[in-house]
């Protein structure tokens, strides 16, 4: 597909774009609104094209803790009859956490670890369906008490029953900048995994204890701009850093709901090295 029309679905995605203005623009690159009405489905997420991920190996459910102010929604998600396990928070995108984050929280789970995927939208009732009122709920947080209410799920994980008291933590796009975020304002993290995720200031990066990794496609200008800065901060402060940029792919390509931008050999390459480095620190 053309990348004109792929950024501009990430622009749409990333801004407060309205979605009559995002489907003007749309249909001035494909050249009419029919055709924009068509490629409409290849750019949105279809959950239902990416098989939901089950495993006999793990139990997962619903479950609450203590937030800021109020309970926090979570699925949580377990391997079967084993303990001392280490422990991972797992961060949604900017539309909540939705069917494919809940997929990832069950995979970390059959990689051997307690997961904990954590709905950010739990203060306005939870994520909704609609994926635009996710994203304007996105921007209507209040930003010290949701990294307040991500805080207590690595606290809820360290005490956790089975846990061995370890934690590490991963995020995609705007998870990826809490991730980033989290890492900064917890020293007690071991590893913290960033994919596609804004940089944290780099006047902060002193303050990160744990082992970080950056995942990044190699065609996210946007993202990616923030790279430079943030890794000479890393290297100045002396933190225990890897970044990976992908070659060729694009922000959210380990999204496999998102056709026109997941990419399956960068997908596995980097969820590889994510697991890796949590077995290496938290197991």
């Amino acid at each position: 597909m053309n990348q004109k029309i792929i950024n501009l679905y990430d622009k749409y995605t990333h801004s407060q774009l309205s979605r009559k203005e995002f489907m003007k623009r749309l249909a001035i690159l494909t050249g009419s609104t029919a055709l924009a009405l068509t490629v409409l489905p290849l750019l949105e997420n279809n959950y239902a094209s990416a098989a939901a991920f089950e495993s006999d190996e793990i139990t997962s459910e619903e479950i609450t803790f203590p937030g800021a102010e109020g309970d926090m929604k979570a699925v949580l998600a377990k391997p079967k009859g084993k303990k001392n396990l280490g422990s991972v928070l797992v961060i949604h995108e900017n539309r909540g956490l939705n069917a494919h984050i809940i997929d990832i929280t069950k995979r970390v789970a059959a990689e051997g670890f307690i997961a904990l995927g954590v709905d950010a939208l739990s203060p306005f009732g939870g994520t909704p369906a609609d994926e635009d009122k996710g994203r304007e709920l996105i921007g209507k947080l209040d930003p010290e008490k949701n990294l307040q209410n991500y805080l207590r799920g690595i606290e809820f994980l360290r005490k956790i029953k089975g846990g061995n008291g370890k934690v590490g933590c991963v995020g995609f796009c705007w998870g990826g900048g809490m991730a980033n975020k989290l890492a900064v304002n917890d020293p007690n993290l071991q590893a913290v995994v960033a994919y596609y995720g804004a940089q944290p200031a780099a006047a902060d990066v002193p303050k990160i204890k744990a082992s970080v990794m950056m995942h990044y496609g190699g065609l996210d200008e946007r993202i990616n701009a923030g790279i430079p800065a943030y890794e000479t901060a890393l290297k100045a402060a002396n933190i225990d850093y890897k970044i990976f940029i992908y070659d060729g792919v694009n922000h959210a390509f380990n999204n496999n709901t998102s056709p026109t931008r997941y990419n399956e050999a960068a997908a596995k390459l980097a969820w590889q090295r994510t697991i890796d480095l949590f077995r290496h620190k938290i197991s």
